[in-house]
């Protein structure tokens, strides 16, 4: 009798992996709708469009491993992956520009490496970081919010045949204080910086993913040590600087409502593959996320860099589990190094 052999991770809840990847995408519902209104349909469409995409890469990627195709799309961890990228490019995206993404989240960073279980990197932010290096233009393009295109708008800047899309699209609120950090009349007059408690419209975008995250919590999908210590490591390393400057520095509520702060800590940073497994491990492994984030924002180049600190906090995920194992009833703390 032959056996199958199923990788990591191996769930202690009573439900599936599909069950729980359905619970994820359900989850991410409230931010979908948010970002609708705000942007129009692009996101839907780009989102649709992904699912597509990440269907068909990986159904092909298992049949040319001789794997059972029905059997591990049913875990739907495809569809996650999917829906994660799309939920973060700009809905302004060619779609050629998704399939890029997608297919080299499916292909290259997950069945590339073993399929689910296996994989090293987050897919997702795989796929992201390959768009936003390779095509930086199309990957900064996003909307001003509150100036959502129709539907049929939509559909020609997906089919990449809108001739004025640059006159529609702005600078993110990230974008636009990196910009003109440390001149107060410049920051007092853009437009996009004058939210309730943080970029325009954008704070609502993170309303509403923070929202399905404790969603996710409150269903046991995931744990807090996760999103506490992801937001509050972004959140404190940003508060003294902005008491120092606040013209020069964003403040703690601007960084964390702004950009993807409550997508990445809720939905990227608990991967449970990539991801720090033990309960310390959890805990420094999205401190570190959440530093490097404020970072890179503050200091580096790109004004959002959720995508660039969650892949290398990836690398670094195994050696952070070796050393906050807990130690094993009845043996002794095991000596570290080679001395």
């Amino acid at each position: 009798m032959a056996l199958l052999h199923v990788t990591s991770p191996h769930a202690t809840s009573s439900q599936r992996t599909g069950a729980l990847m359905r619970q994820v995408m359900l989850a991410t519902l409230p931010g979908l709708a948010v970002l609708t209104w705000l942007f129009g349909w692009g996101t839907v469409i780009n989102v649709l469009w992904a699912m597509l995409i990440a269907l068909a890469a990986e159904a092909a990627v298992l049949k040319a491993r001789g794997k059972p195709v029905g059997l591990y799309l049913r875990d739907n961890s495809a569809l996650v992956t999917a829906v994660l990228l799309a939920l973060a490019i700009p809905p302004t995206a060619p779609w050629w520009l998704t399939l890029i993404g997608v297919g080299s989240a499916i292909i290259i960073a997950k069945q590339l490496y073993g399929g689910l279980g296996m994989n090293p990197f987050n897919p997702a932010m795989v796929g992201y970081v390959l768009l936003l290096i390779s095509f930086p233009v199309e990957m900064t393009r996003w909307l001003a919010p509150g100036a959502a295109p129709d539907l049929a708008t939509s559909w020609q800047l997906f089919l990449d045949r809108h001739p004025g899309a640059d006159a529609l699209t702005g600078a993110t609120p990230l974008d636009s204080f990196r910009t003109w950090a440390g001149d107060a009349s410049a920051l007092a007059a853009e437009p996009i910086l004058q939210g309730h408690f943080a970029g325009l419209g954008w704070e609502w975008v993170n309303v509403a993913f923070l929202a399905g995250g404790l969603y996710l919590l409150g269903r046991r999908i995931i744990t807090w040590h996760i999103p506490v210590a992801f937001l509050a490591g972004l959140g404190l390393c940003a508060l003294p600087f902005w008491l120092y400057d606040p013209v020069r520095f964003a403040s703690p509520l601007f960084h964390l409502f702004s950009g993807a702060a409550m997508f990445g800590a809720f939905f990227i940073a608990t991967d449970p593959v990539s991801a720090a497994t033990s309960r310390w491990g959890r805990l420094i492994y999205a401190a570190l996320i959440g530093v490097l984030i404020w970072v890179i924002r503050s200091l580096g180049g790109y004004p959002d860099a959720v995508a660039f600190a969650v892949l290398l906090l990836n690398l670094a995920a195994p050696t952070i589990d070796y050393y906050t194992q807990p130690r094993t009833y009845g043996h002794d703390k095991p000596k570290r190094g080679t001395g």
